[in-house]
């Protein structure tokens, strides 16, 4: 593996570095501070193991500081620490990518982090990295997913990734499988999806019991293969109600103020699928 850094100012092994971090988060730390405190409190003996080199007269060896761990995991991983602490997706059937704003990031001088991240259908991280401040989630979709085999595993997303080349790189290139929301950010497929006889498929529905309410969820799927729908690789289409919170408004008896009531309305989801 090639050394990112330049050659001038290394003072500890690439190899070292790597082992100081892994070893730390074998040992439970989940943070780069709690990697460099780690390090810092590792005795002698096993900085020597780690490939640490001895400095000074006294042969001292010296851990790799937080900074240091930090910016060599940024340039090997793609996800930084993410992918250091991420589940190998080997064997799962589905990753979610899906991306945040991260709380409290903003600061005078630069924008909030926006977070981009792949998530196994048990809740277990795969991998994330931090969007350019310049660019969008669009342009980080492959990157994020440039690491890992995708084959046979179905890659879910929002409706910002509902993008043709994403389609095609997932199915062509990663022989994956897609399931992508569609809205008004595709008109043209959304329009033709929306005009499909959806009221002739018979519909499932699944019963559940959850936070204090029943709910009765519905489904309808159509094979669309004879469709020509404009969208490369898209086998099925589904649809499924959504609640949409409407505020309804009327004025109090007294007329002195007004009060406001939450409305269920219903919305619907379209989602299509490669497989």
């Amino acid at each position: 593996m090639p050394d990112p850094r330049d050659r001038r100012g290394r003072r500890h092994p690439l190899a070292a570095v790597l082992l100081t971090a892994a070893c730390a988060v074998l040992a439970g730390a989940r943070s780069y501070l709690a990697i460099g405190q780690w390090a810092r409190h590792a005795p002698q003996h096993t900085l020597a193991r780690l490939g640490l080199r001895p400095h000074g007269v006294l042969g001292v060896r010296t851990p790799p500081s937080t900074s240091t761990v930090r910016r060599v995991l940024l340039a090997i991983c793609h996800g930084g620490l993410a992918d250091l602490l991420g589940t190998d997706p080997t064997g799962t059937d589905t990753i979610a990518v899906d991306g945040k704003t991260a709380r409290g990031s903003r600061t005078h001088t630069t924008p909030a982090a926006h977070l981009l991240a792949a998530v196994t259908a048990t809740g277990r991280t795969v991998t994330q990295l931090r969007v350019p401040a310049k660019t969008n989630e669009v342009t980080a979709f492959r990157y994020l997913l440039a690491p890992f085999d995708l084959t046979g595993v179905t890659v879910t997303a929002d409706a910002v990734h509902t993008q043709r080349d994403h389609a095609h790189h997932l199915v062509e290139d990663r022989d994956a499988h897609y399931l992508l929301l569609v809205k008004g950010n595709q008109p043209r497929l959304h329009a033709a999806l929306r005009a499909l006889h959806w009221q002739r498929v018979r519909a499932r529905y699944d019963r559940e019991h959850g936070h204090g309410r029943r709910e009765t969820r519905s489904l309808r799927v159509l094979t669309v293969t004879d469709l020509d729908l404009d969208f490369p690789h898209v086998v099925q289409a589904s649809r499924r109600p959504c609640p949409v919170p409407e505020a309804v408004y009327w004025t109090s008896m007294s007329c002195q103020g007004r009060a406001a009531n939450w409305w269920w309305a219903v919305g619907w989801l379209v989602l299509i699928t490669a497989m």
